[in-house]
């Protein structure tokens, strides 16, 4: 029998991330999911899923997790993180605490939590995936909008570029995945695409980039964005 291929998804209680779960699932993998409190798991508790605590911008939470996952080996690790930050998203109306937060959750904790988790994936055929947005894309920035959420994206892709360049020889595959517009809390109502659709798009670019190796930003539909 062929063993089956394992995920930790980060941030799996709802939208993406639950959707995710459940996408891999049905693909015959095994699948360990964190949410804020593993007692409360939400929907999780109906799958048939390990589900562990973790509070993303929190050391550590992060450090707790890496201690009880010491002895998984993972083929994907998905960070799915982010918060649209403050309502105004100006930089002339913008604090340090909102500007801490969004910063905190969208860039800096997802690397924090990749570099804690980096001995549990395969560095062969291994998949680090973090949920980004084409918003975080510098060069396709032509109409403006949402700026401090695009500047934490952005900073998000900055530090994963950095992440890679310092791993030195790897087998391990990075991809920066951008699900499109969704249905989601924050994508709205009006987002024209559903999660089933999305997710199916991005695990479909998780199998197929595992053992090539290098770095990738690409959308649900494996199409490339230019940083």
């Amino acid at each position: 029998m062929t063993t089956p291929k394992s995920a930790l998804i980060i941030g799996a209680s709802r939208g993406l991330g639950l959707g995710l779960v459940r996408e891999l699932l049905g693909r015959g993998w095994d699948v360990t999911a964190t949410v804020r409190d593993a007692a409360h798991p939400g929907d999780l508790a109906g799958l048939p899923v390990r589900v562990e605590a973790l509070l993303l911008d929190d050391i550590h939470s992060q450090d707790r997790l890496a201690e009880t996952l010491a002895g998984a080996r993972f083929d994907l690790v998905f960070i799915n993180a982010g918060i649209y930050g403050p309502a105004h998203q100006s930089a002339i109306d913008a604090n340090l605490a909102d500007i801490g937060q969004l910063f905190m959750v969208n860039a800096v904790a997802p690397l924090r939590l990749a570099e804690r988790l980096l001995p549990r994936i395969d560095g062969e055929r291994g998949v680090l995936a973090f949920m980004t947005s084409e918003l975080g894309s510098v060069a396709g920035n032509e109409s403006g909008g949402m700026a401090l959420y695009r500047a934490s994206k952005a900073a998000l892709n900055s530090l994963t570029r950095s992440f890679v360049g310092e791993l030195g020889e790897t087998g391990l595959t990075v991809l920066n995945l951008h699900p499109g517009w969704v249905r989601t809390d924050m994508g709205g109502e009006a987002a024209p695409l559903d999660v089933p659709t999305s997710v199916k798009g991005l695990a479909d670019q998780v199998e197929g980039h595992a053992g090539r190796g290098g770095q990738f930003y690409l959308d649900y539909q494996g199409t490339t964005i230019d940083w």
